[in-house]
């Protein structure tokens, strides 16, 4: 019997800055997808930034997908690890995903698979909804997040390879 990874996928961002809801557009769309396909390994969380708590969040996951808007020169996404040492420069919320992933270890004495999706963002106004180039990026990046979550047992084991060299 093949026991699924359990993956949590966690789009932050503030939805009333335009853009800036992109990380919460896609868990709102991933989630309606899982959903529908009857997809029960999968998780997902969202909110305005990450707060201490997340680190309670991920300790039971596999793989957890972190999902932000950039306003860094990336064309339309970027896909990175995530540990302890990373620091998120071009973010705006206070709890970067490293130290959220340092919290665990910390904590829980778990390492989860972390990586972090940057979605390329270009306006950032008080008002709500995604810009039409921003809308374009959210649609790229929900397809790719679909097929990464297909390859979950590679992500997971290249991850973990990183960690050791």
């Amino acid at each position: 019997m093949i026991v699924a990874k359990k993956i949590l996928i966690y789009g932050y961002g503030n939805p009333g800055r335009q853009d800036d809801g992109l990380g919460n557009a896609l868990v709102e769309d991933l989630e309606n997808r899982a959903r529908q396909e009857g997809l029960d390994h999968l998780f997902f969380d969202s909110n305005y930034q990450l707060n201490i708590e997340d680190a309670a969040n991920i300790a039971e996951m596999d793989l957890v997908i972190f999902a932000d808007a950039s306003t860094e020169e990336i064309n339309d996404i970027d896909f990175t690890p995530v540990d302890e040492s990373t620091h998120v420069a071009f973010t705006s919320h206070a709890a970067s995903p490293g130290y959220i992933v340092n919290l665990c270890r910390e904590i829980y004495e778990k390492t989860p698979a972390v990586y972090l999706l940057h979605i390329k963002g270009y306006e950032w106004a008080f008002k709500e909804g995604l810009t039409a180039k921003a809308y374009k990026n959210l649609e790229l990046a929900s397809s790719f997040i679909q097929s990464k979550i297909k390859e979950a047992d590679h992500l997971i084991e290249s991850f973990h390879q990183i960690k050791i060299t």
